[in-house]
Order: structure tokens, then sequence, then C-alpha cells
């Protein structure tokens, strides 16, 4: 089952994570007709389809044929005529469905899933290969979705052969068609998860060399720049919105002075010397927009348009200290840098067409105000 997200509902204030994926419905009044469902599964076990109920809810739909995991009209699939030889994971059935959704509540809800339970099993066996351990990784292997079993081990070439082998005793057929186990082949099983945990190893420790400039500590939470508007003017503490393009805060740049960064922007980018001035000279700063917007653009404009952006920022928060300190403010926050007036290119979306470039660049800039001497604010 192929499953959508995140998507989320709210309870008294609360959001709960969810996830999606398509099912087949069974009309109320035509029991031989289905139309495709969403089914989604959240956190703290709630499930909607049509209704919300939960996962014995779920069972029962399932079990009457209210909804069916696989298309209703579609042939059956055939048995492999090798289990082990198999390349493809066993079929959906209304029981591994269930089995997958209580997962994904589990997954939700920050918990283990049954194949990253599986492998504490696995783990346990290696430091004491005993019986007693390897019934109970039996039982963590199968505790995982049958159509899910292949995957376990997340290797595409042996899939969960490995693990077979090591649940078969000693002179029995694997899966009843497969080899029949040896004491060899035991330790194979068993080389295979070591040889993949020092693997694993390996890469860490490279890793751990070539990441070594990661932070090692969470960052500050993202922090979000709305577009605000002030009809009876701006407050005595601008807060957060001082850091927005349109903030008027005078901007000494490229040779000229401009009430405020957007000014600078569209002002720099036209062709003509007259609508230049004319940009600089707006009364506000979505009038500057307006006219910038509405006159001929630089050829080299799309070429240059990020540098002078950058430039523009800098010198904004290095000619204003008290500007400068609330962007510091933001300690390593990520800048989201919202709105509508602007085009996408600047700004953070819903979508994956924001760029968010001016976030990116008031980023840059309290970076380089740092490198240059100026500390974060201590509040006191």
């Amino acid at each position: 089952m192929t499953w959508r997200g995140p998507t989320h509902r709210t309870v008294d204030g609360e959001k709960i994570s969810g996830k999606w994926c398509h099912v087949w419905r069974r009309h109320e009044l035509l029991s031989d007709a289905y139309s495709v469902e969403d089914l989604i599964v959240f956190a703290d076990g709630a499930i909607a389809c049509g209704r919300l109920t939960d996962l014995a809810g779920l069972e029962r739909m399932l079990e009457s044929g209210r909804i069916a995991v696989t298309d209703p009209g579609a042939p059956a699939p055939e048995a492999p005529e090798n289990r082990w030889g198999a390349r493809y994971p066993e079929p959906l059935t209304p029981e591994g469905f269930l089995l997958e959704v209580a997962d994904l509540v589990e997954e939700l809800a920050g918990r283990p899933r049954t194949d990253e339970r599986c492998w504490e099993a696995v783990r346990r066996f290696q430091q004491a290969p005993t019986e007693a351990n390897r019934a109970l990784l039996r039982d963590a292997y199968l505790a995982i979705p049958p159509h899910r079993r292949v995957y376990c081990l997340g290797d595409m070439d042996l899939q969960d052969r490995p693990l077979r082998i090591l649940l078969t005793e000693i002179g029995q057929r694997v899966e009843g068609d497969g080899p029949t186990v040896t004491a060899g082949m035991h330790r194979e099983a068993l080389d295979y998860f070591r040889d993949g945990d020092e693997a694993v190893a390996r890469e860490q420790e490279e890793l751990s060399v070539r990441h070594a400039d990661d932070p090692t500590t969470a960052g500050h939470p993202t922090v979000v720049l709305h577009e605000t508007y002030f009809p009876g003017g701006r407050p005595a503490d601008p807060g957060l919105s001082a850091l927005r393009n349109d903030f008027p805060a005078p901007v000494r740049y490229a040779g000229d002075t401009y009430p405020s960064v957007l000014h600078g922007y569209w002002a720099l980018s036209t062709a003509d010397e007259s609508d230049r001035t004319a940009v600089r000279d707006a009364p506000t700063a979505d009038e500057a927009h307006e006219r910038g917007g509405r006159a001929t653009r630089r050829d080299d404009w799309p070429s240059v348009r990020l540098a002078v952006m950058a430039g523009l920022l800098r010198a904004k928060f290095t000619q204003h200290p008290e500007l400068a300190e609330i962007l510091l403010a933001t300690g390593d926050a990520r800048i989201g840098y919202t709105g509508y007036t602007e085009s996408p290119y600047w700004r953070d979306t819903r979508d994956d067409r924001g760029r968010n470039w001016t976030g990116r660049l008031l980023e840059l800039t309290r970076a380089e105000l740092l490198a240059a001497g100026i500390s974060w604010p201590t509040g006191e």
C-alpha cells in the first residue's frame, strides 16, 4: 500500500499527524459497486474513511466488505510456484493491511514499527544466538505485515532471505521448498548481519569526518516573517516585521539612498534612469513595487538580482545596528519569508514553487554579521 502525506487533524487545539492512502469503498445501495476513496490514519489511532473510526472499526469494515484494499474487479494474484525463489512480496490481504495500519499508527506516534522491532531482535540474537532468542526473532519477523517482510532488511538483492535462513532449523527446508539449512548457512547468515553492521559503522565514521562541521545541538525553531499591514502606522516596537523588505529603513547602496530594501530592489531593476528615480521616490514600498513592476527591466536583471538583493540586505543591517539586533536574535533559525505580493522566487510557499531567497539571504546576512564580530544579543 502506498501511503501519502503528511496530513493532520486538530483536536482540542492539538495537531494530530496523519497519512493517507486509497482504498475501495462499497456503495451504500449498490452492493457490487465500489469507488476509490481516501483512508486516513492518525497518530492517536483514529481512522477516517467516510466516518471516523478506529482499528477495530476498520477491521469490521474490512470483514463486511464495505472496504477493500485491492481492486474488487481485478483477478486474484497467482501464488508463486516457489516461495523461496519468488522476487515479489506476498499479496496484500485485509489482515496484512490491518497490521500495516497498526504499524503506521506506531510510526506516527513516534514508536518503533514492527520492522524496527525485528532489527532489535536481530541485534539480541547476534549478541546471544540462543534458541530462546531465535524464537523471539521469529515472533518479531512474523509480526511484520506479510506483504512487507521482503523489504524488512532493506536489501534489494537478497531481500529477507538471510533472516529466513536464520529462522529455519538445521535440517529443515526454508519455506518448505527452499534450500535445506545447515550450520554453515546459519553462520553465513550471521556473517551477513555482522558485515552489514561493519559497513554501517564505516559509513558513519566517514560521515562523521565529512560532516565534522555539523551542529552538535538542536537549532532554534524556524522563524516565519509574515507579510503584515499596519493601517494605523507601524508600532514603536516593530518586532520581526523590521526584517521585511518593505520596512522603512533608509539604505545607502550603489551610490544612492533608498527608503527601504524594496525601493532599492525595484529601482535598480529598471532599465531607464527616469523610472529608477520614480521608483526610488515612491511614497511607500507598495507604490515602489507597483512602479517598478510596470517599468522596463534591465536585460541582465535575472542574472544579477540575487546579488543586488544580497547587497541591499547587507547594507540595511550594517547601517542599522538596532535592526541587526533583531536579526541576530533569531539565532541559527531557518527564516521563512512568506506573503502574497512578492514573487515565489523570494518567499516561502506551501508548494514547491517557493524558493525563499529572501529568507536564505537573511540567514546569510546574519552569518556575515557574526563573522564580522557582532555577537548575538543576550537579552539583558
